[in-house]
């Protein structure tokens, strides 16, 4: 059998790493973003309320250095949104309203690149912090601005735990208690996503409970 030339040898070599890099590189990203989402999941659902703001702050710095590596992938921002949103939440007050304007931005960015969403998630996110924010001049929060966010999940994930307990939670504070009690309903009843079966649950309780109130 005849060698091929040295040169065949390197090109056919350098062929073969390309390629084992592409599946190694995407794998890598999925289990960053996967990662955060678990210890995030943890933190909001199971840890003590008085360690939920330092590890927020610290997934926080992570969740804007995967950003930093992977700008143009919509997953990756989403989560950095919801990280931001949740610590944000966790601070509160005005001191929190910065890291509430960088949520907003990043997840409107993820939504840019991916109309979805994430399947609805970045939509859920953002009626939620326009909803809490305070309005003009202090800081961006605006009704009318989260019901078309809700609207538009509702559109995408019309079944989804979190986006009925959300708009419902928003409903009730509008006013609308019928629709708040047809929303937390659809919470109550929801299920799960695979990914996301405890903040899912957490939120299923949230839902009963404002059921109880309404």
């Amino acid at each position: 059998m005849r060698t091929p030339p040295f040169s065949r040898l390197l090109i056919a070599a350098a062929l073969a790493s390309a390629l084992a890099l592409v599946p190694f590189s995407v794998s890598a990203y999925e289990s960053d973003v996967f990662s955060l989402k678990n210890r995030w999941e943890h933190t909001v659902t199971q840890m003590p309320a008085n360690e939920r703001e330092s590890t927020l702050k610290a997934l926080v710095s992570e969740a804007e250095q995967l950003a930093s590596q992977h700008p143009d992938q919509a997953e990756v921002l989403i989560w950095q949104g919801i990280v931001l949103a949740s610590y944000a939440r966790e601070r509160g007050g005005l001191g929190a309203l910065g890291t509430a304007g960088d949520a907003r931005d990043v997840l409107e960015r993820a939504i840019e690149i991916d109309p979805q969403g994430g399947n609805g998630s970045a939509y859920v996110t953002l009626g939620a912090l326009y909803d809490r924010a305070p309005g003009r001049p202090l800081g961006f929060g605006n009704s009318d601005t989260a019901e078309r966010m809700f609207q538009r999940a509702l559109e995408i994930r019309p079944d989804g735990i979190d986006v009925n307990y959300y708009y419902a939670a928003f409903l009730k504070e509008e006013g609308n208690t019928q629709a708040a009690r047809e929303h937390a309903q659809r919470a109550a009843s929801g299920t799960t996503r695979d990914n996301r079966q405890a903040s899912d649950e957490a939120l299923r309780q949230d839902a009963e409970a404002l059921l109880g109130e309404l």
